[in-house]
């Protein structure tokens, strides 16, 4: 007697992207070139967040699976391009660090407090392991949260804030 499987549910297409919307309960729709449909509820994720943030985006639907893969947003027309980079700003809190104006070190935890394009913060680093560097120039503070804090550019800020993260670098 064969085994009876139950069926599947049909694999959402993929391929090059048309147009990328938002719909009135406010989800991602996604028209793929060819499809009937939209793609419903898709979710956005930068592959290289870091060192490529506008380049190589996937586009997955919610249960994960992969229906496109953009390689630079220059692929999309103007407004699917605005929906998206709309929802990679609200998706990923990385606030850029624009001034330190204070930093304490107590019992092996510094506390930082900087101004930065999302407003005034205050967060602890541990260790030096707290710290990435990206380039000579760039880097990336992550707190005992979780969140992460970008220096885009030390040679941008004013002296005291280079003095200070000097000796991250």
């Amino acid at each position: 007697m064969a085994d009876a499987s139950p069926p599947t549910p049909s694999s959402p297409p993929t391929g090059r992207v048309e147009e990328i919307t938002r719909n009135a309960a406010g989800q991602i729709e996604v028209r793929l070139q060819g499809a009937e449909a939209p793609v419903v509820d898709v979710c956005v994720a930068r592959s290289f967040p870091w060192s490529l943030p506008d380049a190589y985006i996937s586009l997955r639907t919610k249960d994960g699976k992969e229906i496109a893969l953009l390689e630079t947003l220059d692929e999309l027309d103007e407004p699917s391009r605005n929906v998206l980079r709309r929802e990679l700003a609200d998706k990923v809190f990385n606030p850029r660090i624009v001034r330190v104006l204070a930093h304490r070190d107590e019992f092996g935890v510094t506390s930082i407090t900087a101004e930065t394009d999302r407003g005034l913060v205050t967060f602890q680093i541990r260790t030096r392991d707290d710290v990435r560097l990206l380039s000579r120039t760039r880097a990336l503070f992550r707190d005992a949260d979780g969140n992460v804090y970008e220096v885009p550019d030390i040679a941008a800020l004013d002296s005291r804030s280079r003095r200070f993260l000097q000796e991250y670098f």
